[in-house]
C-alpha cells in the first residue's frame, strides 16, 4: 500500500511506502519535518474530509481545523 503525502509547508506531494506511516519525515523540497498519520487513522481522516463542507486543515499533532 502506498500513501500520498503532502507537505503542510510547501504543498509538495509524493508517494510513500506504508512503512512511513506513524513516522516523522522530511519534505524533499523544503526540508520541513512532519508526521505521517498511522494507517488506522487514515480512513477516519478521509471520512472527515469527505463530510466537510469547507476546507479542512490537519496540523502536525493531528488536530483538525475547518
Amino acid at each position: 500500500m502506498q500513501i500520498i503525502a503532502q507537505c503542510p509547508q510547501c504543498g509538495n506531494n509524493w508517494l510513500l511506502d506504508s512503512t512511513a506511516a506513524d513516522k516523522r519525515i522530511k519534505c524533499p523540497r523544503c526540508n520541513k519535518l512532519f508526521k505521517v498519520p498511522k494507517l488506522s487513522d487514515i480512513p477516519k481522516a478521509v471520512k472527515i474530509i469527505r463530510q466537510a463542507k469547507g476546507t479542512i486543515y490537519v496540523d502536525e499533532s493531528g488536530k483538525t481545523y475547518g
